[in-house]
């Protein structure tokens, strides 16, 4: 979780509510083939203390997903599995991307913060040094005469 307290009724993707007959109906397939997924690890619902499957609306559609790319493509279930780790790892990996994104913008504003308060610490009395042509002009020095001590 992201730390934030949520309400535990309220529903979400992954929220495991659907009995097997229910998920079955609602992705199209047979029971069977259900429990068939979850033994290859194609699909994973959650269990009941009971030990009953539950599915998730994430769940029937990584269902419909599975019967997709078996049907529709002729991808074998192997090959489904193959595919549901990577983009499950492309999530990851996304997910991971937008934290140290995240961390970087942060970062850059606090090295903005301290740039600004070491800015705001020069001293005000002091010159910019400006670099002066060299030009072929010379300058004579003579020191101011002193009162001769007595």
């Amino acid at each position: 979780m992201d730390g934030r307290r949520r309400n535990p009724y309220q529903l979400t993707d992954e929220t495991p509510v659907y009995v097997i007959s229910i998920a079955a109906q609602l992705s199209g397939l047979h029971p069977q083939t259900l429990r068939q997924y979850d033994r290859l690890g194609l699909v994973s619902p959650d269990r009941t203390a009971g030990r009953g499957r539950r599915y998730s609306a994430r769940d029937i559609e990584l269902l419909r997903t599975v019967q997709q790319l078996s049907q529709d493509e002729g991808i074998n279930l192997a090959g489904i599995k193959r595919i549901i780790e990577l983009e499950n790892q492309v999530a990851a990996l996304q997910q991971r991307v937008a934290e140290l994104s995240a961390a970087v913008d942060g970062a850059a504003v606090a090295m903005q913060q301290r740039e600004a308060q070491v800015h705001a610490s020069y001293r005000r009395d002091l010159v910019p040094y400006q670099d002066v042509q060299q030009t072929g002009a010379l300058v004579v020095w003579r020191p101011k005469p002193t009162r001769p001590t007595e």
